[in-house]
Formats: C-alpha cells, sequence, structure tokens
C-alpha cells in the first residue's frame, strides 16, 4: 500500500492495528489521516467540540514504540473521539454547557483513563447535547451535528458527536455514554456498532454529576464488531470470550400504542429472519413488562436530577439554556418522598427482568423513527401519529432503567438511511452480545449492509 492509498484507506481498528504491527500502516500517518478528514468534515458535520492540539505528537511517540517492538497496550496509536459529558486530561468536559466549556480537565475519568492506558489517542471530545439528556445533537455553545449520510439529518443523539465523527472517518472509534438510548439510536442512525454494558461492566469514577441516576453507562462506539470486543475489554479489564450455542431470542417488533416507521419495521423482519439463518430460534411476540410507570417516571427523574446539578455548581445551571434552567426548577419542587417512590419502581422493574423471561435476548429496533431535520429536537410524526418528545426512544429507555447490557448493530437501510437493530441480555452477558455480534459480522446479507459516505 502506498503512502497516499494507506492515508485515503479508513480501517477499522483491528486492521489498524494488525497493520502496525506488519507496517502496512504507521500511527502517524493514520493520524494524519484523520486530522485533513477533520479539516474537510468538521465544517460541514460539527462533530467536535474541542480537540487535543497534541494528537500528532502523540502519535510520534506511538510510532517509536512500534518500531521498537514495545507498543504501550492493545490500542497503541489508535485515534479515538471522547464524549463530551466525559472528563479527559486536558480538555474540557463541556456537557454542552458554556460555563463547563471554560473549564480544563486535569485528570481523566476512569474509562477514559482505561482506553489511554490501553495506548489509545484522544483527538478531542465529541458534541452533545447540554446535559446529554436529549435524542438529538445541539446546543446553544457549540451549535448543531450533522449525519454523515445526509447533513441535512440528525445523527441523533446525546451522542451524535462520537457517532458523526467516526462513521465519518475522522476518528476511528469513539467513547460514548448511553442514559436512554444514547449510544443505541445514534450507532443505529450512522451505520455502527455499540454497546451498551449493563450497570457496572465498566467501572465509573471520577466524572461530572449524573443526572440520571444509574442508568447511565459508559460504551464503544466502533466501524466494526471486533473493534467493540477489543474495546470492551479494555474498558473492563478482562477478556471477551463466550461459547457460542444456539440462542432463544424473543423478538419485540412494536411497544403498545406506539407508532413505528415501516422502513424500520421491514428493516425488523430482515433481521428476524437473519437470527434465523444463523441457527437461533426467534419467537415474535411482545415486551413481558409494562412500561407505563417509566414513562411517566423518566422526566421526573430527568428534572431531579438537574435540580441536583443546579445545587452542587450553580454556575454551570446559570449558564444553561432557558429549558434545561426550567427543568430544573420543576426538579426542585419534587419532593423526596416522590424521588424513593421513583427509585422504588425502578427496582421493581429490574426484578421483573431478572433472567429475561427465559430468553438469551430480546430483539427490538433501536429506535421508532429514522434521522429528521438536524435542528429540531425529535420528530412529532411517526407513521402518520402525533408524538411527544421520546416517541422516537421507546425501544431504549427500559433498558437503562433495569441496568441490561444491549448490543446495537446495523441493519441495513430504511427510507435511504442506516436502520438500527438491538439484542438486549441478562445481567453480565456482554461476552454473549459480543460473540453474537461477531457472527452477524462474519455473516452479512446484502441487504443489511451499510455504505459508509
Amino acid at each position: 500500500m502506498t503512502p497516499s492509498e494507506q492515508k485515503n484507506a479508513i480501517p477499522d481498528v483491528s486492521a489498524l492495528l494488525e497493520g502496525y504491527r506488519t507496517r502496512l500502516y504507521d500511527p502517524v500517518t493514520q493520524m494524519q489521516a484523520c486530522l485533513e478528514r477533520i479539516d474537510r468534515l468538521q465544517p460541514k458535520l460539527n462533530a467536535f467540540s474541542a480537540h487535543n492540539a497534541g494528537a500528532q505528537e502523540e502519535a510520534q511517540a506511538s510510532r517509536a514504540r512500534w518500531q521498537d517492538g514495545t507498543p504501550l497496550g492493545p490500542l497503541d496509536g489508535v485515534p479515538i473521539i471522547i464524549k463530551d459529558n466525559l472528563m479527559s486530561a486536558g480538555l474540557p468536559a463541556a456537557w454542552g454547557n458554556a460555563e463547563l466549556s471554560k473549564r480544563v480537565c486535569i485528570q481523566d475519568e476512569r474509562p477514559v483513563a482505561a482506553l489511554r492506558k490501553a495506548g489509545a489517542i484522544v483527538l478531542g471530545k465529541g458534541n452533545t447535547p447540554e446535559f446529554a439528556v436529549d435524542g438529538y445533537t445541539g446546543n446553544q455553545t457549540f451549535g448543531t451535528t450533522r449525519n454523515p449520510f445526509n447533513p441535512s439529518l440528525t445523527p441523533g443523539g446525546s451522542s451524535g458527536g462520537v457517532v458523526a465523527a467516526v462513521a465519518s472517518g475522522m476518528a476511528l472509534a469513539g467513547l460514548a455514554t448511553d442514559g436512554g438510548g444514547s449510544i443505541r439510536r445514534p450507532v443505529g442512525y450512522t451505520g455502527l456498532w455499540g454497546l451498551k454494558p449493563g450497570i457496572n461492566s465498566v467501572p465509573r469514577g471520577g466524572g461530572l454529576p449524573q443526572v440520571l441516576l444509574d442508568f447511565e453507562t459508559v460504551g464503544p462506539v466502533t466501524r466494526s464488531a471486533r473493534d467493540l470486543s477489543l474495546f470492551f475489554s479494555a474498558l473492563s479489564d478482562s477478556p471477551v470470550s463466550t461459547p457460542s450455542r444456539t440462542l432463544r431470542i424473543l423478538a419485540v417488533e412494536r411497544m403498545p400504542a406506539a407508532p413505528c416507521d415501516p422502513g424500520i419495521r421491514a428493516a425488523f423482519a430482515r433481521t428476524t429472519s437473519r437470527l434465523q439463518s444463523l441457527g437461533h430460534s426467534v419467537e415474535t411476540g411482545e415486551l413481558p413488562i409494562d412500561l407505563v410507570p417509566l414513562g411517566k417516571l423518566w422526566p421526573q427523574i430527568v428534572e431531579i436530577g438537574l435540580a441536583h446539578l443546579a445545587q452542587a455548581d450553580p454556575r454551570v445551571m446559570a449558564s444553561a439554556a432557558r429549558k434545561y434552567r426550567d427543568m430544573a426548577a420543576r426538579g426542585a419542587e419534587h419532593g423526596a418522598v416522590g424521588l424513593y417512590d421513583a427509585m422504588t419502581r425502578v427496582f421493581a422493574m429490574r426484578e421483573a427482568v431478572r433472567g429475561l423471561w427465559g430468553f438469551d435476548a430480546v430483539l427490538l429496533p433501536t429506535a421508532a423513527a429514522q434521522p429528521w431535520l438536524a435542528e429540531e429536537a425529535y420528530p412529532s410524526v411517526i407513521d402518520g401519529q402525533q408524538v411527544g418528545p421520546r416517541g422516537h426512544a421507546v425501544y431504549t429507555g427500559w433498558v437503562n432503567a433495569t441496568g441490561l447490557p444491549a448490543l446495537a448493530f446495523p441493519a441495513g437501510l430504511a427510507g435511504g438511511m442506516p436502520a438500527g437493530m438491538q439484542l438486549v441480555a441478562d445481567h453480565g452477558g456482554e461476552a454473549m452480545l459480543l460473540d453474537l455480534a461477531d457472527a452477524l459480522e462474519r455473516h452479512p446479507q446484502c441487504d443489511l449492509a451499510v455504505v459508509r459516505p
């Protein structure tokens, strides 16, 4: 491969690392390719909210280590992007907020430290809606992030900056958070792979205050299934391995009284057939849990979390957009009894899903709607039916509330844009999900392929 070809090719991380080992690829050349893509695409997509000025120097150090045969770790020289609600030393953790954008972090949050220890190079921070509580990506500090497949549309949220960068090749992988679907829906909108780990599977610590109780977990966003295993192993500090076996899968196409885009339903049917072709037992049915209480609790939990943030750091909330200040004010009116009642209901949900009703996994779409206009917070109509702010997000929040792990993967196109599906497992099921991801990637179907821009 010539230097010119090396610069223009966009490998996944696994191929990149193999290329470093065989001298096919070079960390400095690959870093320069990413920086050139950033120069060209950032003005169109607005994926980054901050940049690491020392990235090239770090790539030079990585090249020297590879030449000496002493790589720092399993991700040495890999250019990644970090969501801007995670702390990374030398950069702000702006969280879409004007006040936080002025504060430079002096330490890495624990998952960021794990990837840096493995040798990954942080290119910068991925834009996110303020406080990461919306399903699109835009804020008054950094502006609106756009989808590489169609820049007039959103990449989703709240990890929109990360997925836009990874899908366009500005970064080769990303680290994001998922508090209500914020990894799974955006990777579905951009043809990527994502893992929302279960609670406590990826250790956290040293970060910003939590708004969504313990619903939010940290996970990888990648260009391939095999890269998910590589990153999850580094984040969880454990090898990923599980014997392949036939799985019993519950396929849930629709939520009660909730519309879903016809193109997504068609992709769901194709995915069901794909899993059956891999030898798994797939049974269609409804989700055996009542999600109505969670739908009522969700706004209350967010408001209480923002009220706590306002009390802990008044300057941050004072600089926030009006809608978040209003949400924090409402949250301050909720009493301790109301919070305790919400937590009791969440704990009951967690008990209700224990054992996953006898299934190994549950298949659902990642979203009920395809990407909408980038400047709008949510689609107001899905399949001809009026919906509210979380109408597009009906498939994801329950997974966060119950603390279960979930794999998000490409499922072809719907309406000319990528569509995503997710598989949810019982507690501790990350290795099984990653094994299934590997099988899905090794046995692709042409009607589920997504060609990146």
